[in-house]
């Protein structure tokens, strides 16, 4: 698998944002189906955005409007923009690749698409 580095988590207030980037190491291309999860202890992975290049990108219906997907293909990253944030909104987030070129519409609850998957970097919102 070809590393994935998340980054630019933290702690932020009610209200606040950040910017996640998921750095990739090797020859991944981005312009494949690429996505964020995320998860809170004790229970399961969900599904936060995803996009491909022929695929308009895709949010959860708990960040919709309020978060976007992105990519630099130059600098080999993925990027999550996280406004408007909520303690709700308290996880660990990964990046995650497939080799699927295009994001299915019920990609975001097929977690089994995706085989390249970062550490997970922690995002604590606080009221």
């Amino acid at each position: 698998q070809v590393p994935l580095v998340e980054s630019g988590g933290g702690a932020v207030q009610a209200g606040g944002s950040l910017k996640l980037s998921c750095a990739y190491s090797g020859s991944v291309d981005l312009r494949g189906c690429v996505a964020w999860f995320r998860q809170a202890p004790g229970k399961e992975r969900e599904g936060v955005a995803t996009i491909a290049t022929h695929t308009h990108a895709r949010y959860s219906e708990a960040v919709v409007g309020r978060f976007a997907i992105s990519r630099d293909y130059r600098t080999n990253t993925l990027y999550l923009q996280m406004n408007s944030l909520e303690p709700e909104d308290t996880d660990m987030y990964n990046c995650a690749t497939s080799e699927y070129k295009r994001c299915s519409a019920d990609a975001l609850s097929r977690q089994d698409r995706f085989n390249r998957w970062g550490q997970g970097i922690q995002v604590t919102v606080s009221s």
